[in-house]
């Protein structure tokens, strides 16, 4: 889509045409609707309705029912943040008194939208002139005051009042990156912004050594799902090097150098939160729940507590399997086991050709948990606390 037929798009015609295609009947076909809009409007206008309905009905999964009102592209919708993310980021960053932001490489405006909803005073600078333009109607259209600029991120000086945030894209000419130095703006660039106020958001695998000094790690989880790590830079000051963010609960947990103790079996199993993991604080975790490992290098947690959220997952042992396959098909049949969830951690297995290859028929459900124990495969027979 071009800035012309964008302009197109928020002018009355094109705001008619976009309620005529969300307003179309369900069973009418895209081939149908087009050709039926196209003797009234120019076709060009006419696929950019419809690609902009379509996206519209995906973005909900982002932007809930912010979305019926907003515009994306296909890939600056994919690369936007969850609104639920940014709005926890756009509230911590209130919280450290932040009162205005620069987004450096704004997009389509979803991190403007959640600062400007934080009571942040919000300004975007872009390249893309089209992405440019969605990020000025998105705010707009969700009646949010901001302003958004066309330009090279890389060339503007923050304003002493200002925070600066960016999120390098993270793809290049094959695809997805995971490599620093493949981020644009570069990581110089956004390793420079962090010596004072910014925030970064980056890959959520990245090495904890990566992390500049001074510079906070914060790895945050929304609906059970890895989503990103945040960089806040060394302007803040914050106390602890390593954070994790559980969402939608809200709730943090942060480094304390905890040591990771070892110990036997106890009446629950934990599986942490893929952002305490990251973060490296399931011995933080373990230690608020009386727990400890049951192996040093694997992230299994047992305590006789069973709250566990949000943090993390409880199982509670039933029993203890036999590792090996032909004994554990023997234990599963015995107990009348016919659907079987397999989660393993520290064991070189497919759980899915496992269970192909247990035969499994009976009329019970179960969860197995394999693992490592010093270096020794083990079994367990758990069932989920709720």
């Amino acid at each position: 889509m071009d800035p012309q037929t964008f302009a197109a798009l928020t002018a009355p015609a094109g705001q008619d045409l976009l309620a005529r295609v969300s307003d179309a009947a369900p069973g009418e076909s895209d081939l149908a609707l087009g050709t039926r809009l196209r003797r009234d409007h120019p076709a060009e206008l006419v696929a950019a309705a419809m690609t902009q309905h379509h996206l519209r009905r995906r973005a909900v999964a982002k932007f809930g029912s912010d979305a019926a009102r907003m515009y994306f592209t296909p890939d600056a919708l994919e690369q936007s943040t969850r609104a639920t993310v940014a709005a926890h980021r756009a509230a911590r960053l209130a919280g450290l008194g932040g009162t205005a932001l620069v987004d450096l490489g704004c997009g389509i405006g979803g991190d403007l939208i959640a600062s400007a909803r934080a009571g942040l005073r919000v300004h975007g600078v872009e390249q893309d002139p089209v992405r440019a333009a969605i990020a000025r109607a998105n705010l707009a259209a969700l009646g949010l005051e901001g302003t958004v600029e066309v330009g090279d991120a890389t060339t503007i000086a923050p304003a002493p009042d200002e925070v600066a945030f960016v999120d390098p894209a993270r793809r290049d000419g094959s695809g997805r990156t995971f490599r620093l130095d493949a981020l644009v703006p570069s990581w110089d660039f956004v390793t420079g912004l962090l010596h004072g106020r910014a925030v970064a958001k980056v890959m959520p695998g990245i090495a904890h050594d990566a992390v500049p000094p001074g510079v906070q790690a914060e790895w945050v989880s929304d609906g059970g799902d890895l989503v990103e790590a945040s960089l806040w830079g060394a302007g803040f000051d914050l106390p602890t090097h390593r954070r994790a963010t559980v969402l939608p609960a809200a709730a943090t947990l942060t480094g304390r150098d905890a040591e990771a103790a070892t110990g036997p079996l106890l009446s629950h199993l934990v599986e942490p939160d893929d952002a305490v993991i990251r973060a490296g604080l399931v011995a933080e975790l373990a230690g608020d729940l009386g727990g400890h490992l049951l192996d040093p290098h694997i992230a299994w947690i047992t305590t006789d507590s069973p709250a566990a959220e949000p943090f993390g997952r409880a199982f509670r042992v039933e029993a203890e399997l036999p590792f090996r396959e032909k004994q554990l098909r023997a234990a599963l049949r015995e107990r009348d086991i016919g659907t079987l969830t397999v989660k393993k951690r520290g064991i070189d297995i497919v759980p899915e050709r496992l269970i192909a290859r247990l035969k499994l028929s009976g009329s019970r459900t179960a969860t197995v948990v394999l693992t490592r124990v010093a270096g020794e495969g083990r079994a367990f027979l758990v069932a989920r606390e709720r």
